[in-house]
C-alpha cells in the first residue's frame, strides 16, 4: 500500500473575499453557497479532496469580522477562529486590499504554529499585473507568511498551484474519509443552505441577516424523489410580508430557483414546501439559535 497524506486545511478570511468559491472551484462542486452578500457562509463546512495519494479536508469558515452584536454574530466568529489551532495548513484569503480586518486576523494567529499561505484573491479584476508586485512585497512585512499565492478562485487560474503547495504541508496518515466521500454534511443540511442561497440572492443587503432556514421534514421516497418541507424564520411580521412579495410571487420564484438547483445537486427530482415564520429575536437568542443548528 502506497503512503498516504491527509490533513486538514482551514480557509480563513474577512466576508466576502472568496473563500466560498475558491472551495468550491477546489472541489469541483458547489458544497458552500455563494452571493455577492458579506457573511453569507455561517457553519464550518467541511470539503473532503482526495487525489493521488493525498486527501486534503478543508474547513470553510465565517467570515471573521468586528460586529458582534447579536448572538448569531458572535457565534460565526467562534466558527471562523476555533479550528486556527487544530489544522495543519491555514489558507489565508483576501483580496487586493488590506483592511483592519486583516489586522484582526493577525491577532487570531498569534501563537499559531502551522504554516499559513496568503492568497491574494480576484486577481483576474487587476488589468496591470505589475501592480501586484508592490502588494506582495507589502504582504511579506504584515505577516510571517509561507507562501503568497496571487490567483483567480472565480477563473480558477493558480488554483492548482495553490493545492500543490498545500499537499507538501500535510502530514503522512491514512486517509481519514473514503475516496468518494465530498463533504461531512448531510443532504438536510445542504438543502436549508441552497434555499438561504436565494433568499440572499433575491433580498435586500439587509434581511437576509435577520433570517435563517430550518428543515422540518426531509423525506426520501422509494420511486428516488425527495420531498423537502422548510420554514424561512425571520425576526419581524414585515420581514415575512417582504419575503412572500406580492400574491406569494416572490416565496414562489425563491423555491422554484431552490428547487431547481437541488434537483442538481442531489441528483433526484424535489418537492420542496416552503413556510415563513416569526421568531422574533432569534438572531440575539444563544438557545433559539442552537436549536437551529448553531453549535
Amino acid at each position: 500500500m502506497s503512503e498516504q497524506y491527509c490533513g486538514y486545511v482551514a480557509i480563513i478570511g474577512r466576508p466576502n473575499v472568496g473563500k466560498s468559491t475558491l472551495l468550491n472551484r477546489i472541489l469541483g462542486q458547489k458544497i458552500s453557497i455563494i452571493s455577492r452578500k458579506p457573511q453569507t457562509t455561517r457553519h464550518q463546512i467541511l470539503g473532503v479532496k482526495t487525489q493521488g495519494q493525498v486527501q486534503a479536508l478543508y474547513v470553510d469558515t465565517p467570515g471573521i469580522h468586528s460586529r458582534q452584536h447579536h448572538a448569531i454574530n458572535r457565534y460565526m466568529n467562534r466558527a471562523a477562529t476555533s479550528m486556527i489551532h487544530d489544522v495543519d495548513v491555514i489558507v489565508w484569503v483576501m483580496d487586493l486590499k488590506w483592511t483592519g480586518e486583516e489586522d484582526r486576523i493577525v491577532k487570531y494567529l498569534q501563537g499559531v504554529e502551522v504554516p499559513v499561505i496568503a492568497v491574494l484573491n480576484k486577481v483576474d479584476q487587476v488589468k496591470d499585473k505589475a501592480t501586484l508586485l508592490p502588494q506582495l512585497s507589502a504582504l511579506h512585512q504584515r505577516y510571517a507568511f509561507k507562501e503568497i499565492m496571487p490567483l483567480s478562485a472565480k477563473q480558477g487560474k493558480g488554483v492548482a498551484q495553490l493545492e500543490g503547495l498545500i499537499a507538501k504541508q500535510l502530514p503522512q496518515q491514512n486517509w481519514l474519509f473514503p475516496q468518494e466521500q465530498v463533504t461531512d454534511r448531510s443532504l438536510r443540511f445542504m438543502a436549508a443552505e441552497l434555499i438561504r442561497e436565494q433568499l440572499m440572492r433575491h433580498l435586500g443587503q439587509e434581511l437576509p441577516y435577520a433570517l435563517t432556514v430550518e428543515i422540518d421534514a426531509f423525506k426520501e421516497q422509494a420511486d428516488g424523489r425527495m420531498h423537502i418541507i422548510a420554514s424561512i424564520i425571520v425576526d419581524r411580521p414585515s420581514q415575512k410580508a417582504m419575503i412572500i412579495g406580492k400574491g406569494g410571487s416572490k416565496l414562489k420564484e425563491i423555491g422554484r430557483l431552490a428547487r431547481l438547483t437541488m434537483n442538481q445537486q442531489f441528483d433526484a427530482r424535489v418537492h420542496l414546501d416552503l413556510w415563513v415564520k416569526v421568531k422574533s429575536g432569534w438572531a440575539d437568542d444563544e438557545r433559539a439559535l442552537r436549536s437551529l443548528g448553531y453549535d
